[in-house]
């Protein structure tokens, strides 16, 4: 169905009805809605390759992530999805495929050839030849999870989330805590770990509280990973275990928790376990939190790109909310 068969039905000029279709401001109120009425009854669509070319735009944004098979990812995504449809625009999904992709077909080839309006980063590492690409596409962009040198970025206080985790156990009485994090081989902007782990060091520090270099150890941000860490931490005699871990996501605190299980540890009489994220998953388990919003991140990113495509300055975004949610997996160490 076409431009042609609602101007017969209207009796209106193919042009008259495009502009129409367009909302602009020389056609008439009414023969705007005559022409939109007219169009749904007919289940007109719009053809967004021909309005690209009309506007100079493409309906479009870009969603850049690392892999595409994490909880994060993923509900970012839905976020960012659900204000591109409502505001009539497609999702147009870049997946790097991880440390073996190939990051050359999305920051030099496909990026630059104008398929979108603008860009949305999800939580990835840049070098600097990859930021440079970008900034000579020109596009309006933003980082979800993690900032990032040069460009904007909406997520929560990395710092802040692992402060107040750490914080929960030491106000439980906990003195002998562990930490599981490290850098996630799929590509996580480093600047999230890091910060995680600062968190949680500068936590410890304020309480008068060294960490022992064994108990610093890496979960790969999963939660295979996860189960690893726990292994080297909890498979042990257990003078050397610590009373408390705190993970630097849940999906690795998830790992934790089955590995003690394994081992015949109680939670959480034996060993409290908190994470940081909110994942699903967490609350079936009993896992405390610090609980984060990723597809609201995703919206505010959207809503935030979408903004700039039509004209908006590119503010700076507050840090994201995050809350602690204490379940069961964490109470005060046994005497």
């Amino acid at each position: 169905m076409g431009i042609q068969e609602i101007a017969t039905v209207t009796g209106l000029s193919k042009a008259t009805v495009s502009r129409a279709l367009r909302g602009l401001p020389t056609v008439a109120d009414t023969t705007i809605d005559q022409v939109r009425r007219v169009a749904d009854e007919l289940g007109y669509v719009p053809s967004s390759a021909a309005a690209g070319l009309a506007t100079g735009r493409q309906r479009a944004v870009g969603v850049v992530v690392p892999v595409i098979d994490r909880w994060f990812y993923v509900k970012a995504m839905g976020g960012v999805d659900a204000e591109l449809r409502r505001a009539g625009y497609d999702l147009v999904l870049y997946n790097l495929g991880g440390p073996d992709g190939d990051r050359d077909r999305a920051f030099r080839r496909s990026m630059l050839r104008h398929r979108v309006d603008a860009l949305v980063l999800l939580s990835l590492v840049l070098d600097a030849t990859e930021r440079n690409e970008l900034q000579l596409s020109r596009h309006p962009m933003i980082v979800i999870g993690g900032p990032a040198p040069g460009i904007r970025n909406v997520g929560v206080d990395d710092l802040h989330v692992e402060g107040l985790a750490v914080g929960h156990l030491l106000a439980l009485g906990h003195r002998r805590i562990a930490y599981v994090g490290g850098q996630d081989e799929a590509g996580m902007n480093v600047a999230v770990p890091y910060r995680r782990r600062d968190g949680f060091l500068d936590g410890m520090r304020a309480a008068g509280c060294p960490v022992a270099d064994r108990w610093l150890v890496d979960g790969r941000f999963s939660f295979a990973g996860g189960v690893a860490a726990g292994a080297a931490l909890l498979d042990v005699p257990a003078r050397d275990r610590p009373t408390a871990v705190s993970c630097a996501s849940d999906e690795m605190a998830l790992g934790v928790l089955l590995t003690a299980a394994r081992l015949g540890l109680r939670v959480p009489e034996d060993l409290s376990v908190v994470g940081i994220d909110g994942h699903e998953y967490g609350a079936p388990a009993g896992l405390t939190t610090v609980a984060q919003d990723p597809e609201a991140q995703g919206r505010t990113a959207a809503l935030a790109v979408l903004a700039e495509v039509d004209g908006a300055p590119a503010d700076l975004l507050p840090a994201a909310p995050a809350r602690l949610v204490v379940r069961r997996s964490t109470a005060a160490p046994r005497i």
